[in-house]
């Protein structure tokens, strides 16, 4: 897949989940904190990215780093996506079902974050199995990353649209 240049686009940070950890030294607890971060231009761009620090917004400001460097984009029809698909990362499983204009987004914490910032205004979800942000976020951008239009379907199998959508 090819590099997507982050100066390019006007992006969008939504932080997803800020967790703090905890390491025990001699001298007692060592706080730092991680933030899952997503980044989009609301028009088919997405990227996330993980930043650690002693300071949460280091943190965030890592995670955006982060986000910039990792870009795809996503085959979008409309405000909603082409079609259904499942994503999947580690335990983390996420259903995508396109939705008719109006609907709205149905989706909970992380996907709503991930949908949202990719543009996509009428779509359903599930996250299914692990509740953990991270695996949930990487299977959604897993999915969406998957996604492609009648048109590209149409070029590989040597066909054309009307053939492919009957």
């Amino acid at each position: 897949m090819a590099k997507i240049d982050a100066s390019a686009y006007e992006l969008t940070e939504r932080v997803v989940a800020i967790n703090r950890v905890s390491k025990t030294v001699k001298g007692g607890r060592i706080m730092k904190f991680s933030a899952l971060v997503v980044v989009g231009d609301g028009n088919g761009i997405i990227g996330f990215g993980v930043g650690k620090s002693g300071e949460v917004p280091d943190a965030i400001r890592k995670g955006i780093e982060d986000a910039k460097k990792n870009l795809i984009k996503v085959a979008l029809k409309g405000t909603s996506i082409p079609h259904e698909i499942t994503g999947k990362f580690g335990a983390g499983v996420v259903l995508l079902k396109p939705a008719a204009p109006g609907t709205g987004v149905i989706a909970g914490g992380p996907v709503r974050a991930v949908v949202e910032t990719v543009g996509i205004k009428d779509i359903r979800s599930k996250a299914l199995r692990s509740n953990n942000p991270y695996n949930v976020v990487r299977a959604t951008v897993d999915g969406l990353s998957r996604l492609r239009t009648a048109e590209e379907v149409a070029v590989i199998r040597g066909k054309s649209v009307k053939d492919i959508l009957g």
